[in-house]
């Protein structure tokens, strides 16, 4: 393939970069989106996998002819940003996508407690704070919404809302410096106002981290000159407290010890044994949650041995400000003016100048809403800089009776036997009660009775408008046959391949498949010695969507065929394109899923195309 100069040269490009990029589902989609006077420019994308570099260079790089750059690092490297700036250059970014890893918030599966992926997170807002795009879009699981009690999400949307326009703080300087300074204590104010400095001050934070603790000291002493001179100097709470300020004041340090422990617990797999509380403990100890509880309460027993409580509380309301988001201290400066209206209108005036990006409330998609044959449940997150309209919805491109169904979707691909490898589209075996659920379809997934049928769309592509077909699709194993042209494998269908079973695991297949459910099916396959320590089988129905679709294959049945899904089956479920290539391994066992990242992996972490398109429409509509 190759770009299509008219098209490209009668609209504007968007520059577009993917984070947690994976197989490239959100780029997928938007290469696949566009408008009258705008397209998406793939500028670069990154992710920590090789196979996931090489399944994006064929695909864009050698498939398509984009000199789409990738960044194969971990974003949670200290010279990530640095590489990743450098790759950019002086371009702006317009979009960011990413998807950060969900495994340890998956409704899905085992959560593990304090895995570091929890603060990929805020290694992709560090990422965004320095690119400063127009819109960016952060995608996981639903689970999200709830995880920790919903404090997670709390916190991302306030991380988000404490991005700020550093040349404008001074705005709020002044306005504090007028309005509030007169009407609060001063060791409030200062503490305060020191907390915003240090939002803003990455090349003086230390000098603005001493003056903080420097007043956190006097205010110390300001509780304990109530006290004996004896309990002030060896009380066990008065100790608390100063060790206390002690570990919040090397905030940094604590949080490159807490990063390096879950790292080693991660990369160690450490999960299930003698080690994991004491390293749980080491982490959570060092927390500042932890620590200012501890302070905190402190305080409150100090404050019960003399008449200090204004002194105490001072205190307490000072370390709660060191420990808060921008965000938390705009609310804080709010509620100090709530009796004033004038006040609070101006700082509100004042707020929209200086937040650098709004959001609204996280958006929860299903994929068979974008034409997907996919029941996929996904959270997005869409922050807006100032300057761009805030987006709230992403409109459905099918209503519910339009959903492409999976007989739709898989119909054609149903030719394959146990353990073979089809590299050609053959005379499918068809099935007369659900051929008609086959409809013609718009290439969102929207009947049209000039469209194509899903299949047709998923054969010839949905990349069309903007690429010309001159390039054939091909597999390598790894990179270093990426520029060997005799080690790529050219075929018509790729990635159609069947596991090969045994008899017994295909006969306890099939009675599942019979009864349609794997609960229904458990008495009968006791009673046939046949039973399973697999927890989990799905049926796929035929005249409905599938259930989301995960890394592993033999979770699902096909409707009539009594085995696992092949990979272009389960691609065909994500809404992938049949051109596009799943590189490297097929699958793998064990903990090599978590390395060399198989091909049924890449698709089951994937977002959907269709979706991902769906989102990428409704950008290019409001962005300026």
């Amino acid at each position: 393939m190759s770009e299509k100069k008219e098209f490209i040269s009668t609209r504007q490009g968007v520059k577009y970069l993917d984070l947690f990029a994976g197989a490239g589902g959100f780029s997928e989609g938007f290469m696949q989106a566009y408008t009258d006077d705008k397209y998406y420019d793939f500028r670069l994308a990154s992710d920590i996998n090789e196979n996931c570099e090489l399944t994006h260079r064929v695909r864009y790089n050698k498939m398509l002819g984009l000199n789409t750059k990738f960044v194969c690092q971990d974003i949670m490297d200290d010279s990530f940003l640095p590489n990743l700036l450098k790759e950019i250059g002086n371009e702006e970014i317009d979009v960011v996508t990413g998807g950060p890893s969900c495994q340890s918030f998956s409704l899905a599966g085992r959560r593990k407690k304090l895995d570091k992926r929890d603060d990929l997170f805020f290694h992709y807002l560090k990422v965004i704070k320095a690119l400063r795009p127009k819109y960016f879009v952060m995608e996981n699981v639903k689970g999200i919404l709830t995880k920790d009690g919903g404090r997670i999400k709390k916190r991302i949307l306030r991380e988000i809302r404490s991005i700020v326009d550093d040349a404008k703080m001074n705005l709020l300087y002044a306005f504090m410096e007028d309005i509030l300074k007169p009407k609060m204590p001063s060791s409030l104010y200062y503490a305060l106002y020191i907390r915003l400095c240090m939002e803003t001050s990455a090349g003086n934070w230390e000098k603005q981290n001493e003056i903080f603790f420097n007043n956190l000291d006097q205010q110390l002493k300001d509780v304990t000159k109530h006290l004996p001179y004896s309990v002030s100097k060896s009380d066990e709470s008065v100790n608390t407290i100063r060790h206390g300020l002690l570990l919040l004041k090397i905030k940094q340090q604590r949080e490159s010890i807490r990063q390096q422990i879950i790292q080693l617990k991660t990369s160690a797999h450490i999960d299930n044994d003698t080690f994991v509380d004491s390293y749980n403990a080491i982490i959570e100890t060092i927390s500042d949650e932890q620590i200012l509880e501890k302070t905190l309460n402190a305080i409150d027993k100090v404050a019960e041995m003399g008449e200090c409580n204004v002194e105490a509380n001072a205190l307490k309301s000072s370390l709660k400000i060191l420990t808060s988001t921008f965000d938390e201290c705009i609310e804080y400066i709010q509620e100090e003016l709530k009796d004033n209206a004038s006040h609070s209108a101006h700082l509100n005036e004042l707020m929209k100048e200086i937040r650098l990006y709004n959001i609204a409330e996280p958006l929860v998609l299903l994929s068979a809403n974008y034409g997907v044959p996919q029941n996929r449940e996904r959270v997005v997150f869409i922050g807006c800089r100032n300057d761009q309209e805030i987006i709230n919805e992403i409109p459905a491109t099918v209503t519910e009776e339009e959903k492409v169904k999976v007989y739709e979707a898989l119909w054609d691909l149903n030719m394959i036997g146990n353990g073979e490898t089809i590299t050609s589209y053959k005379k499918p075996l068809l099935i007369s009660k659900y051929e008609r659920s086959k409809i013609l379809r718009a290439i969102q997934g929207e009947p049209d009775n000039h469209g194509l049928l899903f299949s047709e769309w998923s054969k010839i592509g949905r990349l069309g408008h903007r690429f010309s077909f001159d390039t054939e699709p091909f597999y390598v194993m790894n990179l270093e046959e990426l520029d060997k042209p005799n080690k790529h494998q050219h075929m018509q269908l790729f990635n159609h391949q069947s596991s090969q079973q045994n008899d017994t695991v295909r006969e306890r297949l099939k009675i599942i498949a019979e009864h349609g459910d794997y609960d229904e099916a458990k008495t009968e396959l006791k009673k046939r010695g046949l039973e399973s320590q697999k927890r989990n089988y799905v049926v796929l129905d035929p005249l409905g969507q599938s259930p989301t679709v995960c890394t592993m294959p033999d979770d699902f049945i096909h409707y009539s065929a009594y085995r696992p899904m092949t990979v272009r089956e389960m691609a065909r479920l994500q809404s992938f394109d049949d051109s596009f290539v799943f590189q490297g391994k097929r699958q793998t066992g064990g903990n090599n899923r978590q390395k060399e990242i198989p091909q049924y992996t890449l698709v089951g972490n994937a977002v959907p195309p269709l979706m991902a398109r769906a989102i990428a429409n409704t950008l290019l509509k409001h962005i300026k």
